[in-house]
């Protein structure tokens, strides 16, 4: 899923989510060819009554009020703040990104298509009735309501960014049909301060969320183990009909705002886990999106470069050299050098769950308090 105008959201020079991330992506796609293994389709921004399935109609006005005269934005409903500052046009732009979630969805759940990805998605912290954390709609949120609406009556989304899928989780709460799972750094140390073991649905839904708060400085091995010792079980266990997974680039090593050490070969290995995932437990139905990323030179186009050749099943090699082509468009951009090759040059690997338990291990501690607050919820072994 792809529009040149998703490079309108754009929060302005000195902001951290700066939008050539999506534009350099998608110039490293075209530069390997994955264009042309996969179809690529713009989509419609999404319209109001597709907005609503999860937003509150006086937050969608306010959103197309200070679209249309960013000087109005208070502070009201999270706009106008440091995080999520007004520009013209960010209703449109916000819609656009959601539009491209959501057909992405329609697309899978019609048998038109059996992945579908859109890295500029992933907006995973905007709320019902308000913005947070860069995000304005929640385009994860809409997508899985969507496909909910069009009759599916289980949907797992898996959230890897280094900050909690607080948004997502908090629209589907107490829906039972909805498994929403989080591996993220701890709220003690991370924006939004949410996500802890203990939060594991409401009254109509206990066992659907998930949290699995990592450790700041956690690194590949580690957050690998993370990922397997919780959520295979779990996608074994929920069987969902549709796989929606979040790939923030964010708890890379380079990345400034955050505090994991998390190389681009294990964003990888994640990525291909969750390819492999839908197709075990989801008839291969995936809807794979971006998220956060602010090394956008030197991580994130690479990263969801990668994401984007597995979906196509055609997967470029780690050892991979960046083609020089890009890294002449990487300078002109924005007068940095780009990495040479698709790799950091790391050969991730992790020990099993079931291999045994550290308990001195901080990482153990945090995947055991995971599987103790949830799997008994659902009727599963600990």
């Amino acid at each position: 899923m792809w529009d040149e105008a998703v490079t309108r959201y754009d929060f302005g020079p000195s902001h951290p989510m700066d939008p050539v991330r999506l534009a350099l992506t998608m110039g490293l796609v075209r530069a390997f060819g994955l264009d042309r293994a996969m179809e690529v389709r713009a989509a419609p921004a999404a319209g109001d009554s597709t907005l609503r399935l999860v937003h509150r109609e006086d937050y969608v006005a306010a959103v197309r009020e200070v679209s249309g005269d960013p000087g109005a934005a208070d502070g009201s409903y999270g706009l106008g703040t440091l995080d999520d500052p007004a520009f013209h046009g960010m209703h449109e732009a916000s819609a656009l990104i959601a539009g491209q979630s959501v057909a992405g969805a329609e697309a899978l759940w019609s048998g038109d298509a059996e992945h579908a990805v859109n890295f500029a998605g992933g907006l995973h912290h905007a709320m019902p009735g308000g913005a947070a954390g860069f995000c304005v709609y929640n385009d994860a949120s809409l997508a899985i309501a969507r496909l909910l609406e069009l009759g599916a009556e289980r949907v797992a989304y898996v959230d890897v960014d280094v900050h909690h899928g607080d948004g997502v989780q908090a629209a589907f709460w107490d829906d039972p049909r909805v498994l929403t799972i989080s591996m993220h750094e701890h709220p003690r140390t991370l924006f939004p301060q949410t996500g802890w073991p203990e939060e594991t649905g409401g009254p109509a839904a206990e066992g659907s969320a998930v949290n699995i708060a990592l450790p700041a400085g956690t690194g590949d091995e580690g957050w690998l183990r993370a990922f397997h010792g919780v959520v295979p079980e779990l996608l074994a266990d929920c069987r969902p009909q549709v796989l929606v997974t979040q790939h923030g680039a964010d708890t890379h090593f380079e990345d400034p705002l955050a505090h994991l050490a998390v190389s681009l070969d294990a964003q990888r290995a994640v990525q291909e886990s969750c390819h492999r995932l839908a197709h075990e437990y989801a008839d291969g139905r995936w809807l794979a999106l971006g998220g956060g990323g602010y090394a956008v030179v030197d991580v994130v186009p690479r990263s969801w470069t990668h994401l984007v050749a597995i979906a196509a099943h055609r997967p470029v090699d780690p050892e991979s050299a960046v083609p020089a082509s890009w890294r002449d468009e990487v300078y002109a951009r924005t007068r940095q050098l780009a990495p040479a090759r698709m790799t950091d040059g790391r050969t991730p690997s992790w020990r099993d769950w079931d291999a045994g338990y550290d308990p001195a291990d901080r990482t153990d501690q945090a995947v055991l308090a995971t599987r103790r607050a949830v799997f008994p919820l659902r009727g599963m072994l600990t």
